[in-house]
């Protein structure tokens, strides 16, 4: 279908929003049973392909696809990466129906609600229809490259499979912007996370005879204690200007058989938060001569540490050209000064960091994000794709 310049400029990010909230797109690794991204790529892929993108689709995992579309310039200019998340979190205890897609005014302003409208296929949307609108007249020497990814919600494996794709094809992005909620403020620092698992082992032995055997919760107890000390230490600090502090917390402990046993076997899973700076491998060795020490309290217990996951935390500098770029256009929409701020959860802009690409993050305003009412704020949606379009004539000019 040939579109009209007239008719991209007049492109709805509330209309597209609507359709992206009406497809069920749960990370099936996140909700077992859930729908997956596949029909959510399928939609985006063809509206991407009827307005003029060149879309290539990856499936490096069966039922989680992922997309690199490319609004191609003319030559001569820089590329500008593009990033945001097709999956979301479910929707058992969601308030009402989680794919409704609705435009409801509350307190006066305009909402779209449903599952992913604040997180974020409120970005999709805005994402999508700036890249059409900035194609359609043909001026951009530069290219803006959508990658539209699977599994943010869980492992993060699609920015991963893009992020290859890009190097492996030669695309190079000078720049990038990951959309996220924001509150159409920078985002220009996050925390980092890790998690690991702490086994205690001890022996059994019948509990009116503990002598007799190790206790492994009594080594888990040191431990615990060695923790809330580590946390007081963080919490001692100076506070990143954005971020605060670092923080540490068990989030599972289990461990003993019943009532009458010494127990052989304590098993706790710990978060532990970064800052920009730290060293993952020095935040695991922390939790490893903690395990030591516990053990030394329990003669005879031993433990052990494994690091499940861990990413460390994001920082870009402020005054940076990609933040100066998106800022200007921030302020160009909303006729105010651009506001910056850090995040204390993990998003994808470390990773697209780590590809050596600067970028930033920004994204709509509005609520519910992973709760039992999400919405986005119309008013900023639009706003987004205002900016989001802008930044692209700007940077691929």
């Amino acid at each position: 279908m040939t579109h009209t310049p007239a008719d991209l400029a007049a492109l709805d990010a509330l209309e597209v929003l609507s359709q992206l909230i009406a497809i069920d797109s749960v990370n099936s690794d996140l909700v077992p049973g859930g729908a997956g991204e596949s029909a959510i790529a399928e939609w985006c892929a063809a509206w991407l392909t009827d307005h003029g993108l060149e879309v290539t689709r990856l499936e490096a995992r069966a039922g989680h696809p992922s997309l690199v579309a490319i609004a191609r310039g003319i030559g001569g200019g820089a590329t500008l990466l593009l990033n945001g998340h097709l999956d979301t979190v479910g929707v058992a205890g969601y308030d009402g129906n989680p794919f409704s897609g609705t435009i409801e005014t509350v307190d006066g302003a305009e909402r779209v609600e449903g599952r992913g409208a604040f997180d974020t296929k409120s970005g999709l949307a805005a994402v999508m229809v700036a890249a059409a609108r900035a194609l359609a007249d043909g001026a951009l020497r530069g290219d803006a490259v959508l990658t539209l990814v699977a599994d943010e919600e869980f492992g993060s494996t699609g920015t991963v499979e893009t992020l290859a794709h890009l190097a492996a094809t030669g695309v190079r992005p000078d720049a990038a912007v990951v959309v996220e909620p924001s509150a159409l403020e920078l985002t220009v620092a996050h925390r980092g996370f890790a998690w690991f698992t702490v086994v205690f082992a001890g022996v059994a032995a019948h509990g009116s005879m503990p002598e007799q055997g190790v206790d492994a919760i009594a080594a888990a107890g040191a431990f615990l204690r060695g923790l809330e000390e580590l946390r007081a230490d963080l919490e001692s600090t100076p506070p990143h200007p954005l971020l605060g502090h670092g923080t540490v917390r068990v989030s599972t402990i289990s461990g003993g058989t019943d009532e009458a046993t010494v127990a052989d076997r304590c098993v706790l899973t710990v978060e532990r938060r970064t800052l920009p700076g730290d060293d993952l491998d020095a935040v695991e060795q922390q939790l490893h001569d903690l395990a030591a020490s516990a053990v030394a309290h329990v003669p005879g217990a031993v433990g052990a540490v494994r690091r499940q996951v861990a990413r460390a935390a994001f920082a870009v500098e402020p005054d940076s050209a990609i933040v100066a770029a998106v800022a200007g256009q921030v302020e160009r929409v909303l006729e105010r000064p651009a506001r910056v701020r850090g995040e204390p959860f993990w998003t994808d802009a470390r990773l697209v960091q780590e590809a050596g690409i600067p970028c930033v993050v920004i994204g709509a305003d509005g609520g519910g994000a992973h709760a039992d009412l999400e919405w986005a704020d119309a008013a900023s949606v639009v706003a987004l794709a205002d900016v989001i379009e802008g930044t692209i004539r700007r940077l691929c000019r």
